[in-house]
């Protein structure tokens, strides 16, 4: 049997992939239990390296921590947005000036590495941490996300736009009822895998004491009083960094799929199969997509 881009796989290709597969578990678990071995020999696993988590005061620094940290994020996701959204409409512009302007905007602050600004905004700027940081990631993050708007309002099929356009609507109109909600199913991916990134450089913010969830974990495992328990505070600091990344991954998921149940968007797919019939009630009478 086959489909379309492969050959299905027979009893033989099964059993052989079912090898690689327990082969691959095996070491996988292997090296897994050697890693543990080296931290039970070094001492890792000592009560002494682990009791300060029990403490009261520490779990209140690890929490401000954390919440600073989700603070960060919050502000330089909904700008970065923002910004994002601002600078993809500067080079979708009719205006060769304005598009001209947003593209030197998204190059300069895409080039620029984060750290330099979140420090160039501190320093130079006198700015406090918070302001600072959120600063910095705004403005990489948000000229990455405008030209991923941009490559997703430009992906819909151009007849689209054309048939919205040769119905009377005005551009705002076709950007907003038609292009943007085709174009958002195919984007959402790769924004909420900037919003990871984003969400994992709001630990550049320790670099200007900005009291986040990696500083609290650095004032920890610099304790001398806590025997320095470098190794517990990452044991403890990463799984909760990849449980909030695993959350945006949950929510994005949960949002393409309420997209799909909606009717608007159920219906601009429809339009997109048929360039004819872009609106519902759109007749045979309507004029044809103007040609560029």
């Amino acid at each position: 049997m086959t489909t379309a881009l492969y050959d299905l796989p027979g009893p033989r290709s099964r059993r052989r992939h079912l090898l690689y597969g327990t082969g691959a578990s095996v070491i996988l678990l292997a090296l897994i239990g050697w890693i543990i071995s080296l931290l039970f020999d070094t001492g890792q696993f000592t009560a002494q390296k682990w009791t300060p988590f029990t403490y009261k005061g520490i779990q209140e620094l690890l929490l401000t921590g954390l919440g600073n940290t989700l603070k960060a994020f919050g502000y330089a996701a909904v700008l970065s947005m923002a910004l994002g959204a601002v600078l993809a409409c500067a080079r979708l512009s009719d205006h060769r000036a304005v598009r001209w302007a947003g593209t030197v905007l998204v190059e300069f602050f895409r080039a620029m590495p984060v750290l330099v600004m979140i420090f160039f905004v501190y320093v130079a700027l006198k700015v406090e941490p918070l302001p600072a940081l959120v600063t910095g990631l705004t403005l990489y993050n948000g000229s990455v996300l405008a030209e991923v708007f941009r490559t997703g309002v430009n992906s819909v099929e151009r007849g689209q736009g054309e048939a919205a356009y040769a119905l009377g609507m005005g551009k705002t109109q076709v950007m907003t009822h038609v292009l943007v909600p085709q174009a958002v199913r195919a984007m959402l991916p790769t924004i909420i895998s900037q919003l990871v990134v984003a969400l994992k450089d709001t630990s550049l913010g320790f670099l200007i004491t900005y009291e986040e969830f990696l500083h609290a974990g650095k004032l920890i495992a610099s304790n001398l009083d806590y025997d320095l328990p470098f190794i517990p505070v990452v044991m403890i600091i990463s799984p909760i960094y990849i449980g909030m990344c695993m959350l945006l991954s949950w929510l994005a998921h949960w949002v393409s799929r309420r997209q799909r149940r909606n009717p608007k968007v159920e219906a601009a797919e429809v339009g997109a199969a048929e360039p004819g019939t872009l609106l519902p009630g759109a007749g045979p009478g309507l004029p044809k997509p103007p040609h560029a």
